[in-house]
């Protein structure tokens, strides 16, 4: 957390002068060797003069694309009315423009500034622009050479790869921002997969966060309506955790327990002997992405089965353990064609986790019952104690595609004039209303919609109607409510009492939403037959009037 402390430090800084004084040394201080280093084991003179450039460089090419972004929002938008269709489709042309120079940035810059890009990728409420460029990431990491790969796991584990294993595979089964993955066997003919950080990157870290930190404060104190420092923090808190294997063992096994009764969900198991900060083994498991719809189908493993599976498991998570893993990209969710019901989920990298804050937890069960009954006023006043206030009234939007004057059924989306009239509403924010948004959202919201997020889009690729996934969330939401954190994680399996009361709660939610939607329905079929009947009536009368006037 080092790394997170000299980030706040840097965060109550008075001037932007001071901030970059401070940039500008510790890039500097990569001459003798302090900072920055690419590698943990380039150590000769010439070495530390090129790691000082490349820190130098990089900088650069940050301040260069965040100014030229900034002043083309500034400059583009420039006396055109918020609520103008010029200003919507200017807006539209500098989003773009923006996402693809931000893209570049993170593709010149590697390491950091691609898992920068993963992540701002995932927020839900980026412009749609940002979230299609960025998601190109995911697929971006190259592999580092194994022999530094070597020296990390020498030094880490105090032996050699031969003392440890009957094999290694020097080609990586896969490559991400911060860590490779090897397939290996243990001495005793155990399968596991070797996750290895790549040298340097808390150095590297400290100058690529502190430059990021440095632009966003400068962007908010020249143009106070941008401002994303609140991005950057969140950014640098999630990554410092994911350095640390030893937290993501922790991790991986808190969330084995909470799911040990539950076999439709695998987490492999971590070999504790052979894991250190930077080294994680575990054990090895087979599978395919989850979203790989043909691989599904030539296993005859239903796509619907799986994405009904998946978003109940991070259900549970969010509502009811309150532990969440915070990356569920498709790389790190696979499907084992083994398991009671012809297959099972393989969860992978635990590194990005995060505990909820119990009275978060319980407010966003009730939210989410809120949501799914269209209680605008319940909504409203859980806004005010998540801090947004009259942004609150997106949120029906956000979550469920429906505002909560929806007239539309649970996952049917919105009707023509319910999507004319947001349309009219949202033009109407400006980029500062969504800054301020997401800015006020506590910590633990902002992880959750990030979550949320990717969950949906899985779902999507997967084909299930978003029905599937807005009703799991019902579900596990009223159990939420129920749910004691002095209780086994369990519980819901285990206590036969607790699961028939929840159950009952759910049955009581669902059976008030079938009768608000069959009373919507009986309204919608009322004004159809009064419609019809008005036509016939009508048409009855145009032609008795005809026939009287032919005679």
């Amino acid at each position: 957390m080092e790394i997170l402390r000299k980030f706040k430090i840097l965060g109550r800084s008075k001037s932007p002068i001071f901030a970059f004084t401070v940039t500008a040394g510790l890039a500097l201080t990569a001459v003798t060797g302090s900072a920055t280093a690419v590698s943990i084991f380039r150590d000769s003179p010439s070495n530390k003069i090129a790691t000082a450039v490349e820190g130098v460089v990089r900088s650069s090419r940050a301040i260069y694309s965040i100014t030229l972004t900034v002043a083309d929002y500034k400059y583009t938008l420039r006396r055109l009315p918020a609520d103008s269709d010029e200003y919507l489709q200017r807006l539209t042309e500098v989003h773009s423009r923006s996402a693809k120079r931000i893209l570049k940035l993170c593709e010149s810059n590697k390491g950091f500034y691609v898992k920068a890009g993963q992540f701002v990728a995932t927020l839900k409420l980026v412009p749609k622009e940002y979230s299609l460029a960025l998601s190109s990431l995911q697929d971006k990491a190259v592999p580092c050479n194994f022999q530094e790969i070597k020296q990390v796991l020498t030094s880490n584990l105090g032996q050699n790869l031969t003392e440890i294993y009957l094999s290694f595979d020097e080609e990586p089964i896969a490559a991400a921002s911060i860590a490779q993955v090897h397939h290996a066997v243990l001495k005793n003919h155990q399968e596991v997969a070797v996750k290895v950080q790549y040298p340097g990157l808390k150095q590297n870290m400290m100058l690529d966060t502190m430059i990021m930190s440095f632009l966003s404060k400068s962007v908010a104190k020249i143009f106070p309506e941008y401002r994303f420092d609140w991005l950057v923090y969140e950014f640098v808190k999630s990554i410092s955790q994911e350095l640390d294997f030893l937290q993501e063992a922790k991790n991986s096994e808190r969330i084995a327990k909470n799911f040990k009764h539950n076999k439709m969900i695998t987490i492999p198991t971590v070999f504790s002997e052979f894991t250190t900060t930077q080294v994680l083994t575990m054990q090895f498991c087979k599978g395919f992405k989850v979203d790989d719809v043909e691989s599904l189908k030539r296993t005859n493993v239903s796509p619907e089965k799986v994405a009904k599976v998946l978003v109940e498991v991070f259900a549970e998570m969010i509502f009811v353990h309150g532990f969440i893993h915070g990356d569920p990209h498709p790389g790190n969710i696979l499907v084992s064609p083994e398991g009671q019901n012809g297959f099972s989920l393989v969860l992978l990298d635990h590194g990005n986790c995060k505990t909820l804050d119990e009275a978060f937890r319980r407010d966003f069960c009730r939210l989410w019952e809120a949501l799914i009954l269209l209680d605008s006023n319940k909504i409203q006043e859980l806004g005010k104690q998540f801090g947004v206030g009259k942004y609150a009234k997106f949120f029906p939007v956000i979550f469920t595609g429906r505002t909560s004057e929806s007239k539309s059924g649970l996952g049917k989306g919105m009707s023509i004039q319910e999507r004319q009239k947001l349309k009219q509403e949202l033009k109407l924010l400006r980029l500062e209303d969504v800054t301020t948004f997401m800015g006020s959202l506590p910590p633990d919201f902002l992880t959750v919609l990030r979550t949320d997020g990717l969950i949906r889009s899985i779902t999507l690729k997967l084909g299930a109607p978003q029905r599937v996934r807005l009703l799991a969330y019902a579900k596990y939401a009223v159990y939420g409510l129920g749910y004691k954190p002095t209780s086994e994680p369990d519980f819901v399996e285990k206590s036969v009492i607790s699961r028939s009361v929840m159950l009952m709660s759910y049955l009581r939610l669902r059976l008030i939403l079938e009768l608000m939607e069959l009373f919507q329905g009986m309204k919608k079929l009322k004004h159809t037959i009064y419609g019809f009947y008005g036509q016939l009536v009508g048409g009855i009368t145009n032609s008795v009037k005809r026939i009287t006037c032919s005679v």
